[in-house]
C-alpha cells in the first residue's frame, strides 16, 4: 500500500521550481542584451576621437619668441574650415588671444598654420601680461589656436605639456648683461677714484657733488630700462619727452650747482691792486741807499731802520697776495652719504629733499619699466615737483657762495 503524498512539500518544491526558472530566464535575457549592445557597437562605424570636440593642436615646430615664426598642426582643420574662415585664426597663449596675429600660411588639407609673433596696438596689452614681471630667460605656458573672437581648439600643449616661451634671447640677453655690468663696474671705479661725480679739488679728490649724483642715477636708471625694453620686445623708440624733460632738469641742476661753485669765491681785485702798489714804493725804499748812507734824520727816523721795516712790509704783502691768489680750498671727502646730504655748514634739509625724491622716484621707474615693458611718461606735476625741489636747491647754494 502506497504512502499519501504531504501536499505542503508537494507546493514547496514546485514553487522553488518557478523561482528557478525564472532567475534562469532573466538571466538569459541579460546576457541576450550585453551582446546586442556588443553587437551594434561593433556594427556601428567608429567616428574619429575629434569629430565630436573639434580641432586639435596636435604639433608645435618652431621657436616661441616674439619676432619668431612657428608652424602649428591642427587635426580637422579641414573639416573645421569648411564652415569657417582659417584666416580668422590667432595663435592662444596661457589662454590668451593675440590679436593682429593672422595666419601667414595656410595649408587646409595638411592641417598646416604658420603665424609670426609679433607684437601691435591691438597683442600689446597680451603680450605685456605675458612677457611683463620676467622671473627668468623662459617660462612655460599653454598654447593652442583658435578664432580671434572665439574659444581655443584641443591642444596636447595644455596644462600638462607645457611648452617654453622664451622671453629674453640668451644670446643678446647674454652680451647686454656683459656690456652694462662692464658700463656699471667702470663708472664704480672712476666714481672712487676721479672726480666724474665730485667737485673739483686741487692736489685729490674734492666731497661727492650732489647734482652729478642725480644725473648719473637718472642716465643710469634710462639706459638700463631701455636696454631691458629692447631685449625683451624688440621695441627701439621707448624714450618719451616727459624722460627727456626730467634729463635736463638733472643736467640743469649739476650745472647751475658747478657755475655757483666756479664763481662762489672771487678774488678781491681792488685789494690786490692796493697790495701791488704799496708793495712797489717800499720796492723803491729799499733801493735808495742814500737814505740812510747820508744820515738824514729829517726825513723820518734812522734811515736804516725804515729800510728794515720796508722789507718786513714787503713780505707780509707776498704772503698776503699769494692767500688772495690761493683757489678756494675743498674739503676733503667724508662718505658718499654725507658729502650729498652735507655742505660746509652741516647737513641740509634741501640736501635731502633731492636726494630722497630722487630715490623713490627712481624704485617707481623701474617697478613700471619690469611690469609693464615700457618707459613711464611723468605728468607735468611731477616734473615741476623735480624742478622745484632742484630750484629750492640751487637757490640755498647762492646765499652761501654770495
Amino acid at each position: 500500500m502506497a504512502s499519501p503524498v504531504d501536499p505542503t512539500s508537494a507546493a514547496v518544491a514546485d514553487h522553488h521550481q518557478r523561482r528557478y526558472r525564472g532567475f534562469l530566464r532573466l538571466a538569459v535575457l541579460r546576457i541576450l542584451a550585453m551582446l546586442g549592445a556588443v553587437l551594434l557597437g561593433l556594427c556601428a562605424p567608429h567616428a574619429p576621437a575629434h569629430a565630436a570636440n573639434g580641432p586639435q593642436v596636435t604639433q608645435l615646430q618652431g621657436h616661441l619668441e616674439l619676432d619668431y615664426s612657428v608652424e602649428v598642426r591642427v587635426e580637422g582643420l579641414a573639416d573645421w574650415a569648411a564652415d569657417n574662415d582659417p584666416r580668422r585664426l590667432v595663435p592662444f597663449i596661457d589662454g590668451r588671444a593675440l590679436p593682429g596675429n593672422p595666419p601667414e600660411a595656410i595649408d587646409v588639407t595638411r592641417g598646416r598654420l604658420l603665424f609670426h609673433l609679433r607684437v601691435n596696438e591691438d597683442s600689446r596689452a597680451v603680450w605685456t601680461d605675458l612677457l611683463g614681471a620676467p622671473e627668468g630667460l623662459r617660462r612655460p605656458v599653454t598654447f593652442s589656436v583658435g578664432p580671434v573672437d572665439g574659444a581655443p581648439f584641443d591642444t596636447v600643449y595644455g596644462d600638462g605639456r607645457r611648452v617654453m616661451l622664451t622671453v629674453i634671447s640668451p644670446v643678446y640677453g647674454g652680451i647686454a648683461l656683459l656690456l652694462v655690468v662692464v658700463t656699471l663696474a667702470v663708472f664704480v671705479q672712476l666714481a672712487r677714484t676721479t672726480s666724474i661725480i665730485r667737485k673739483p679739488a686741487e692736489g685729490g679728490l674734492g666731497p661727492y657733488d650732489l647734482g652729478r649724483f642725480q644725473m648719473a642715477v637718472w642716465f643710469f636708471l634710462i639706459y638700463l630700462s631701455y636696454t631691458a625694453i629692447w631685449l625683451i620686445t624688440d621695441a627701439t623708440d621707448t624714450i618719451h619727452p616727459s624722460l627727456l624733460a626730467l634729463l635736463g632738469i638733472s643736467a640743469g641742476t649739476a650745472l647751475s650747482e658747478a657755475v655757483i661753485d666756479a664763481g662762489g669765491a672771487p678774488a678781491p681785485e681792488p685789494r690786490q691792486h692796493a697790495l701791488l702798489d704799496e708793495r712797489q714804493q717800499r720796492v723803491r725804499e729799499i733801493g735808495t741807499r742814500g737814505m740812510w748812507q747820508d744820515g738824514n734824520e729829517g726825513a723820518g727816523g734812522d734811515p736804516r731802520e725804515r729800510q728794515q721795516a720796508a722789507r718786513q712790509r714787503v713780505m707780509q704783502i707776498d704772503r698776503e697776495l699769494r692767500a688772495l691768489q690761493a683757489p678756494a680750498p675743498e674739503m676733503a671727502s667724508r662718505g658718499l652719504l654725507h658729502d650729498l646730504l652735507s655742505d660746509a655748514q652741516g647737513y641740509r634739509f634741501d640736501r635731502f629733499q633731492i636726494f630722497a625724491f630722487t630715490l623713490i622716484l627712481g624704485v617707481i621707474f623701474l617697478s613700471d619699466v619690469y611690469n609693464n615693458l615700457s618707459m613711464p611718461e611723468l605728468s607735468p606735476t611731477l616734473l615741476g615737483l623735480m624742478g622745484l625741489s632742484s630750484g629750492t636747491y640751487i637757490g640755498f647754494k647762492l646765499p652761501n657762495r654770495s
